[in-house]
């Protein structure tokens, strides 16, 4: 059994590193991404449909099976919805196109300061760093 363990662990450790490269690469060339991914996507629901035609499954049991996983795996609002969206309306937040000009660039402004502020924190902590010995970061 140990041996089992041992292929499997090492069939992940392989293919996590091979996606890691693959990645790295495909990073640097954008559009190509974009063309590998969504090739690969639309081979993927193609395989998907296909083998629900060839199980039998009927258009209403795909439906029902879809949004029961969708809903057990929280994927259901996340993908149709968006997070964004949910947070937004969460903390009644108006949406981008409803904002003036004025309150997108208070909001930049906001974001800029904290930015700055968080940068005068790290260094206050690097300071703190040198003076005392590192400190654990959680």
């Amino acid at each position: 059994m140990k041996e089992e363990k041992s292929i499997v662990a090492k069939t992940f450790h392989f293919f996590d590193r091979l996606e890691d490269r693959v990645r790295a690469r495909l990073s640097r060339r954008p559009i190509l991404y974009s063309l590998i991914g969504g090739v690969a996507i639309v081979l993927f629901w193609r395989g998907v449909w296909m083998l629900a035609d060839e199980i039998g499954l009927s258009s209403i049991s795909s439906i029902i099976i879809s949004v029961v996983i969708m809903l057990m795996t929280g994927l259901f609002v996340s993908f149709f919805v968006g997070d964004r969206i949910v947070l937004s309306g969460l903390k009644r937040e108006k949406k981008l196109i409803e904002k003036t000009e004025e309150e997108v660039q208070a909001e930049e402004s906001e974001l800029t300061q904290v930015k700055k502020e968080l940068h005068k924190i790290e260094g206050q902590l690097e300071a703190l760093e040198e003076e005392h010995g590192p400190t654990s970061r959680a």
